[in-house]
């Protein structure tokens, strides 16, 4: 594991307004050594796998509107229908990657082999090669922009962004 990221990634995590805390878990969670709850992550580093799942979790937080935030437990991707309409499981992707590039890690840290259900492998392709999947959602809910709107904005495109939270 690259127990080196962890610090870097729950003071970035922190720095945008969601709480992480270091604590024992008992009991299995939906990432291992990870658990959402209201809001924010506990972390339980002797059961953390793999480092970049923090950034995919706290994604989850940081697209939910800020009213659903404090509902939040657990397996947020299974918690309601309200999710998979929403786009958030895809806007949790992309803003990992937002947040990988921001951080100067490597994406195969949040992209890693036994995640993503075996499509690591793809993900990192796609972002690798400029296909920025998910872009129009994620400036849809006011976190960042695409190329032509950037300019427009005097801002940079994603993976640049404007906000980590939703608002």
């Amino acid at each position: 594991m690259s127990s080196h990221l962890i610090a870097p990634i729950v003071e970035f995590i922190r720095s945008i307004g969601i709480p992480v805390v270091f604590d024992t878990i008992p009991g299995e969670t939906f990432v291992p050594g990870i658990l959402i709850n209201k809001g924010g992550l506990v972390v339980d580093e002797s059961r953390l796998l793999y480092p970049g799942d923090l950034l995919h979790e706290a994604g989850h937080i940081a697209v939910a509107f800020p009213d659903d935030r404090e509902l939040m437990f657990g397996d947020v991707g299974a918690m309601t229908e309200k999710n998979k309409s929403d786009g958030e499981e895809m806007m949790a992707i992309a803003w990992s990657y937002a947040a990988c590039i921001h951080l100067s890690i490597d994406p195969a840290v949040v992209f890693h082999p036994y995640g993503y259900k075996g499509s690591s492998d793809w993900y990192l392709d796609q972002y690798g090669s400029g296909n920025m999947l998910y872009l129009p959602l994620m400036q849809w809910a006011g976190f960042c922009y695409d190329a032509a709107n950037a300019q427009k904005h005097g801002v940079k495109p994603f993976p640049e962004m404007i906000r980590w939270l939703r608002a």
